[in-house]
Formats: structure tokens, C-alpha cells, sequence
């Protein structure tokens, strides 16, 4: 029904795709454009066909926290599916975007006369939901320096912010969308970047960080992962035995 998997998240066959073309709204977004605000009432689904959207939760004064980047193939807004929603967060087009929009109506519709492909937007949707609660669990039990790295894994996954090495680049507004998606302060983020500068996995030029492609992070992971399970578990300590 689907194909494509992106860290855990499948996209949208063309056929299905196409299939839902034919019931939805097309909308184009210039860059840095709100597509809609938290607490807005929601109705229906975006599906992302170009560009990216970027969900983000304001926590206070300049700064937020990004639970999710919605890619081609991928949706955002779900919550407009059910009944007196609003929306969760904010949605804004973070360069040129693009997106197809089924109402709750045209959704209704297209569930009766293409289920199939109906059964498949739905797999999406909810594949993504996992995906969402998987970085709860990460914004919950692991370091900064875990959830970091597990988050440039995830950027690495995508043509967005990789050059044709693989290499992640990061340039200020990168940056700050990086902080975002770990949910940590700037100054967090920095001291675990000057640890993986140090360690060969980050370079700097200029304002821009060029870091390792996803591989090579994903194997730092695997030692610290390693590293974790030998630390002995001191009298008194209330961690769980692995």
C-alpha cells in the first residue's frame, strides 16, 4: 500500500497519491508562510507534495519545540479528523511548499470511493503517530547527546539537509530548527557539538557545521548504547537493570 521508508515512516504510493489528488484541495505556500496556527479549529489532512512544513509548539518567549517535519509523501493536521478538533501546533512552510488538503467531507468521500487507498492514507497517518510517540520516549529517557544524535540521524535521512556526500549541513537557520527538534537550549546544543568536533563527527566552516552522514552518527550511537550497559549500577540507584 505504501513505499519509501523514512526512519520508521512510509510515504504514500504514487497510486494512492494520485488517487487522493483527485479529492483533495491543491495549495502552494511561499516560504515562511503559517499555514495555520495552535488552537485554530482543524478540519480534515494536508498531505506534503513538495517542500517541507514544520510543526512547532511554542513552550515561551523566542523559543519552541518542533515534534515533527512534514516531507513529501508524508501528512500533517491529522487532528482535523476527528470530531470539534483544534489544531495542536503551528504549521509553517519552511521553504516553497506545496500540499494537497481533504476536508472532512472530501475525506468521508474518498474513504467510500476509494478504500483502499482510504486504508492506506490512514496507514500513514497513523505510522507517523508512532513515529511521534517514539521521540516522546526520547524526549523522556535519553541525554541531550542522545536525542541529538538520534534527531541528525533523522535529518540525514532526507535530501534536505544533505549534500550529495551524505554529510548533514547545518547554517544558522539549521541550527536553530536543530535545537528545536531536540528540544534543548542552544548552549546544550553547543557543548554536545564541540564533544563530536573534537570526536571528528562535526566541522566547522564559518557560520555553517558540516556533520558526519547518518552511518557513521548511528555507529556513535551503537558505542554509547554499548558504553550505557556496562556502567555498573551503584547501592541506591534507582535506574532499572538492563
Amino acid at each position: 500500500m505504501t513505499d519509501a521508508t523514512r526512519n520508521g515512516t512510509t510515504r504514500l504510493s504514487p497510486a494512492t497519491h494520485d488517487a487522493l489528488a483527485a479529492f483533495a484541495a491543491r495549495a502552494t505556500w511561499p516560504s515562511g508562510f503559517v499555514v495555520y496556527q495552535r488552537g485554530a479549529p482543524a478540519d480534515g489532512v494536508f498531505l506534503v507534495t513538495s517542500g517541507r512544513i514544520v510543526l512547532r509548539s511554542r513552550v515561551r518567549a523566542g523559543r519552541g519545540y518542533v515534534p515533527w517535519i512534514a516531507t513529501p509523501g508524508e501528512t500533517f493536521g491529522a487532528e482535523g479528523l476527528s470530531t470539534q478538533a483544534a489544531y495542536s501546533t503551528d504549521a509553517r512552510a519552511e521553504e516553497p511548499s506545496e500540499t494537497l488538503f481533504l476536508s472532512g467531507a472530501r475525506f468521508r468521500a474518498f474513504v467510500r470511493e476509494q478504500p483502499h487507498h482510504a486504508i492506506a492514507l490512514v496507514a500513514q497517518v497513523l505510522t507517523e503517530r508512532s513515529a511521534l510517540l517514539d521521540k516522546l520516549r526520547e524526549l523522556t529517557t535519553l541525554s541531550v547527546e542522545q536525542r541529538l544524535l538520534a534527531t541528525l540521524v533523522r535529518m540525514g535521512a532526507t535530501d534536505t539537509f544533505t549534500r550529495e556526500d551524505g554529510h548533514i549541513v547545518l547554517n544558522p537557520a539549521r541550527y536553530r530548527l536543530l535545537c528545536e527538534l531536540v528540544g534543548a537550549t542552544r548552549e546544550s546544543v553547543s557543548l554536545v557539538l564541540s564533544r563530536l568536533t573534537g570526536e571528528g563527527l562535526v566541522e566547522r566552516k564559518g557560520s555553517t557545521l558540516i556533520v558526519s552522514p547518518p552511518r557513521r552518527l548511528a555507529e556513535r550511537i551503537e558505542c554509547e548504547s554499548a558504553t550505557d550497559l556496562m556502567v555498573p549500577i551503584a547501592v541506591g540507584d534507582d535506574r532499572p537493570v538492563a
